[in-house]
């Protein structure tokens, strides 16, 4: 079995029951990887896994710290032995350091885990960022509103997206540019 396809069972047998709409969500952030594929190259199969597997940490069977990211990347490296280069995208993704340090975990999350190359975080944020909790298409600015409208502005991920929203603002930039390059004909990185 595949990294892609061990991916996709995996993160299905921990989300689909406990967490249906976590579930849509991680499938259409996989489908928004896919679509990032042109720009990635050789890591379009290693990015579509973390993508399809970046929720794990919300399963009621692993959560741990009340911290997906964390949660998540640790089982994935501890239980799992997934490929190191997953965990990394999965531990930080979508700026997670922000709301790492919002809860005090910014440490923890530094000590575990090394970040994945820039690029490769970019395309998981900007797949992250441009689906719905529903697992269908978005802006960056209509899902940073919508995240702060469920959660509300003072609270933890509120506050944590908020200071977020450049760099994912950013990111989306510099993705665009990437796949604006490629479809002009430039190579992947």
């Amino acid at each position: 079995m595949g990294l892609t396809e061990w991916a996709y069972s995996l993160s299905e047998s921990m989300l689909a029951e406990p967490l249906p709409r976590r579930w849509a969500h991680s499938l259409g952030v996989a489908k928004r990887a896919r679509f990032l594929s042109p720009i990635l190259g050789r890591d379009a199969e290693l990015l579509e896994a973390a993508a399809v597997l970046h929720d794990v940490g919300y399963s009621p069977s692993i959560a741990t710290t009340g911290f997906h990211p964390l949660d998540g990347a640790r089982f994935l490296r501890d239980q799992e032995g997934v490929d190191e280069r997953v965990v990394r995208l999965v531990a930080y993704h979508s700026c997670a350091l922000l709301e790492a340090e919002e809860r005090g975990l910014r440490r923890e999350l530094e000590t575990e885990f090394e970040p994945e190359r820039p690029d490769l975080m970019d395309a998981l944020i900007v797949s992250d960022m441009t689906t719905t909790p529903d697992g269908g298409h978005t802006t960056p600015a209509a899902r940073l509103d919508e995240i702060v409208q469920r959660y509300g502005s003072d609270t933890i991920v509120g506050r944590f997206i908020q200071r977020a929203a450049p760099e994912i603002y950013a990111a989306a930039e510099r993705v665009e540019s990437r796949m604006t390059a490629a479809s002009a004909g430039a190579q992947p990185m």
